[in-house]
Formats: structure tokens, C-alpha cells, sequence
């Protein structure tokens, strides 16, 4: 494994790490991972794909399945509209529409694609509503977030070369000056 390989698996190692030792995650949440493989190895988004890379990340975001039993879904890239990678028995739990499309490195992008290749049953869908979530290379997940996205500061800021940001959502506060928000 080249040096790069080991400090992108060693950065994702820690951000993973680190959402699991967070409260933030709660069994059965939907997290949505945005990923361009490109710009963790250095290079412009929708460049450079890797498959490698997305194989160490895959397998490390893993972890979050496994230790906090959440929904992982992978974001495609715009030319297929920013679909939606996920397993099919996500899809079935959420009540989401499944479209026709097998995404690839050039329409979809590495890191989906592998996702695709690699879970037990995958589908796409078009839209979800995440309760977290993780931008890494500026590829825009926000619209697959519920209201309201909180930002949340990790130790790690980026995975490889590529800037990561990092949500959770809450539910809305509503009503005026009467309203109680904790009991």
C-alpha cells in the first residue's frame, strides 16, 4: 500500500472513530457520504477517480454500520443528478422510490460505483432525508439532509487532500415566545 493509501485509510480510520464515540448517531439513522475520490488524492473533483481509495473508504464507513447500526447511502455525482446509492433494504424501510440507473466512474463516480458493486443489494434512489452526514471533497450533500443540518466539528478536517465537512440534523423549533422546547 502506497504511502497516500495508508494516510487517506488512517485519516477516515480517525473520522469514523470519531463519529462513533459521538452521541450523534442513533440506530437506524440514514448517513449520507458525498465523496470525491479525485480530491482526496489531490487532484480537481470528477478528475482522477479511484477505486482504490474508494474501496479503503467503503470499508472503513463500514464500521459506522456495524458499531451504531445506521443506514450508510452514497451520493452520486451531478450527472446522475446526485442520486442515490443504497441498500435495498433501506430503501424498503424508507418507502423510497427506486430509479433505473447502474452508476459508474464517469456518470455517478468512483466511490458510488464501488458502493453499487459492493453492497449486498443495491438500488438508487433519487432523493432522502439523512439525519448525518459527510461532504468530503466539496460534493454538496446538503440536499439530502432533514431540516436541520447542524455542522459539526471533527478533530480530523480532512481525509487525504480533500476538505470534509461534517452534519447531523435536529428537528425544527417552532412557535414564538411561549414555546418550550425541553420538558
Amino acid at each position: 500500500m502506497s504511502d497516500l493509501l495508508r494516510q487517506i485509510k488512517e485519516d477516515v480510520d480517525n473520522v469514523v472513530a470519531e463519529w462513533i464515540k459521538r452521541d450523534d448517531l442513533k440506530e437506524g439513522d440514514v448517513f449520507v457520504i458525498g465523496c470525491s475520490t479525485s480530491e482526496v488524492a489531490g487532484k480537481d473533483i470528477g478528475t482522477s477517480g479511484s477505486d482504490e481509495i474508494a474501496e479503503i473508504l467503503f470499508n472503513s464507513f463500514q464500521q459506522l454500520n456495524k458499531k451504531r447500526n445506521v443506514h450508510l447511502v452514497y451520493q452520486c455525482c451531478e450527472h446522475l443528478n446526485r442520486a442515490l446509492v443504497m441498500e435495498k433494504s433501506t430503501q424498503k424501510q424508507h418507502d423510497l422510490t427506486e430509479v433505473t440507473v447502474v452508476p459508474v466512474r464517469d456518470a455517478g463516480g468512483s466511490m458510488s460505483t464501488y458502493a453499487y458493486r459492493h453492497f449486498t443489494d443495491a438500488v438508487v434512489v433519487e432523493d432522502v432525508k439523512a439525519d448525518a452526514g459527510i461532504d468530503i471533497g466539496g460534493t454538496m450533500i446538503g440536499m439530502h439532509l432533514h431540516q436541520v443540518a447542524v455542522p459539526i466539528r471533527f478533530e480530523k478536517r480532512q481525509i487525504g487532500s480533500a476538505q470534509i465537512t461534517l452534519a447531523r440534523t435536529r428537528p425544527k423549533l417552532i412557535g414564538g415566545a411561549r414555546a418550550q422546547y425541553e420538558m
